[in-house]
């Protein structure tokens, strides 16, 4: 016989909130392995222009959280067990592991908000570079074999924009049609760039905001009831 009363309550919520938690660690991995597969980034990241890839620090992010799934996914999974088995041991482990994770989300956080535009500024100073380059090659003949505007063509037609804003935009479609270069759709005139590599990463930024608070909650709610059943199963006659 274990414990009774409100405490056994508190062992089956625990045990549901450890459940849940397992649940939102497969949830996390499952969203970073689709960021890191995601046919618009992996389009704009993988291109190369003279050895030189775009900014990997989205991708640091996401391989970051793959880990941090893969590990609630362990925890919230030594978080049951203890729970249903009472056992102060994996109890007071599974604490101690959701401290270090809770301190890490924090830490994440912080450095998250402070450097939530770098990803899209760092993607939108390698498009800059690129479109630079391939219009002082416009009136080159044979610029439409080039590397740069192949790699220009790749931005445009994975994020359907043209130009970094509606000037450029509008030269970019105009040289295209003329034949000077073969990067820009008419469709897409006026659609800016930068709006859109903006839009892309931010929408995927906020995701994993709301994904990282409504983890913090669950944590929080779990350090509380995980230390009311130790303390429960320690002041039990019946062990």
């Amino acid at each position: 016989m274990g414990v009774d009363g409100c405490t056994k309550v508190i062992k089956y919520v625990l045990f549901l909130l450890n459940f849940l938690f397992w649940l939102v660690g497969g949830l996390i991995l499952g969203v970073a392995l689709w960021l890191r597969h995601d046919h618009q980034i992996s389009s704009l990241m993988e291109v190369q222009l003279n050895g030189t890839q775009p900014p990997t620090s989205f991708y640091t992010s996401v391989h970051i959280l793959i880990a941090v799934g893969a590990v609630m996914m362990v925890v919230g999974f030594l978080g049951c067990y203890g729970a249903i088995q009472e056992s102060q041991c994996l109890l007071g482990t599974f604490f101690v592991c959701l401290v270090i994770l809770f301190a890490c989300e924090v830490a994440g956080g912080i450095w998250g908000y402070m450097n939530r535009e770098a990803v899209s500024k760092e993607i939108r100073d390698f498009y800059d570079s690129v479109y630079d380059e391939a219009t002082t090659k416009t009136f080159d003949t044979e610029n439409k074999k080039a590397p740069v505007s192949q790699v220009l063509k790749v931005f445009h037609e994975t994020l359907q924009c043209c130009g970094k804003d509606t000037t450029t935009s509008f030269f970019s479609v105009i040289t295209s049609k003329v034949g000077f270069q073969d990067v820009c759709k008419s469709e897409w005139m006026g659609v800016s760039c930068h709006q859109k590599i903006n839009e892309l990463f931010s929408e995927k930024i906020y995701l994993v905001g709301i994904v990282a608070l409504v983890v913090a909650v669950i944590m929080i709610f779990e350090m509380i009831f995980s230390m009311v059943l130790c303390c429960g199963i320690r002041n039990s006659p019946v062990y």
